[in-house]
């Protein structure tokens, strides 16, 4: 891996001692496509038999996953410790928690996983400390809770996002609207529908050339697409992943700067410490993760709406509810009645490939 990083710092000094024009476009892609594969060695290294340490490899519970990301000392084992109950340990030193810590967090109805991760340093990207370890962890995450200091949230917000973008994750981000097809002859074919002004002709032949794609159409509909987007799509290991800003310690500055604060965009001001604005923060997680609850209505009885059953949105079908339930339902399902926004009036006969909403009312009817 050390080889791997030396490479990585090469290319870098290269690309800050290369002065952007139209003649070192070329030679700019190049090095940013080798950049990117040599990124992905980190991300994805060849494995030894070791597996991924000691306290990283974490099982997956709940239907959702939260990970508490940050700077050692932010504050992120009490935050976890009080939602949850969970002890991490806390203390006023830096690198208390060097192990994932979960723990569980019930909300209308849902079990949400927490997973307080060891705090990253600056340069974990490429290595540093055990940050590679703890953004695999980050990855398969529904959810990032990036822990700030109040004190200083801009700083710190920078070199994190920097930190988690140099592997492959994209906060508050949706996959670039780009189609790469590969094709056995013709050449690059580069086709665009909005104007390229971060990026041209030549960066993209670069790219591709590094990729040994020598006969593809790109189809570039993206606005204000940059050469870094083209890489993503052409590594097809990026994960998009929603983010919330939690800005730490505000019994420590005033109203004044509180209201600064805000502006601040998916950031929400708490203190861990005097729990203040906790319900703020729980109700901005509940709408990142997107959850969808479903009662069920036996027929002929009122609806049951003690435990819901929850689907992540995306997988909220009704096939998928009636999974959730019994693998058996779908051999002889039959249709199912809803009631609820995802249906035009009350008691909707519905398939399979319906989608439902939040809080819908499902009957399910068998052949």
């Amino acid at each position: 891996m050390s080889t791997t990083v030396a490479k990585i710092s090469a290319i870098q000094d290269e690309m800050a001692k290369t002065q952007k024009n139209k003649a070192t476009s070329y030679h700019l892609g190049q090095l940013k496509a080798k950049l990117a594969k040599l990124r992905r060695e980190l991300i994805e290294p060849k494995s030894s038999g070791g597996g991924p340490g000691i306290g990283f490899d974490v099982a997956k519970t709940g239907v959702a996953s939260v990970g508490f990301v940050g700077f050692p000392s932010v504050g992120k084992s009490t935050l976890m410790s009080k939602l949850t109950g969970t002890e991490s340990e806390a203390a006023a030193y830096e690198f208390t928690t060097l192990t994932t810590v979960p723990g569980s967090l019930k909300m209308n109805g849902a079990a949400i996983q927490i997973l307080d991760l060891p705090g990253i340093i600056e340069g974990a990207k490429d290595g540093k400390g055990r940050g590679r370890q703890v953004i695999a962890v980050a990855r398969t995450c529904n959810l990032i809770f990036i822990v700030l200091d109040v004190l200083k949230p801009l700083n710190d917000l920078k070199v994190l996002t920097n930190e988690l973008e140099g592997v492959g994750i994209r906060l508050n981000k949706k996959p670039p609207n780009i189609t790469i097809k590969q094709r056995e002859r013709g050449g690059l074919s580069v086709t665009h529908t909005v104007p390229l002004t971060n990026i041209d002709q030549d960066e993209i032949r670069a790219v591709c050339s590094e990729y040994r794609l020598n006969s593809a159409t790109i189809s570039i509909h993206e606005p204000d697409c940059t050469i870094d987007q083209v890489l993503d799509v052409l590594e097809g290991n990026r994960v998009y992943i929603p983010a919330v800003f939690v800005l730490n310690k505000i019994d420590a500055i005033s109203i004044e700067e509180l209201d600064l604060l805000y502006k601040i965009p998916h950031s929400v001001p708490i203190s861990s410490k005097q729990w203040l604005n906790i319900e703020e923060l729980l109700e901005v997680m509940w709408d990142k993760l997107a959850l969808v609850r479903v009662y069920t209505k036996p027929k002929g009885k009122a609806p049951d709406y003690t435990e819901p059953v929850v689907l992540r949105t995306g997988k909220s079908t009704v096939g998928h509810f009636a999974d959730a339930i019994h693998s058996t339902i779908r051999e002889d399902f039959k249709h199912a009645q809803v009631w609820g926004t995802s249906v035009r009036h009350p008691g909707q006969k519905v398939g399979l490939d319906h989608v439902l909403e939040d809080e819908d009312v499902v009957t399910f009817f068998r052949r």
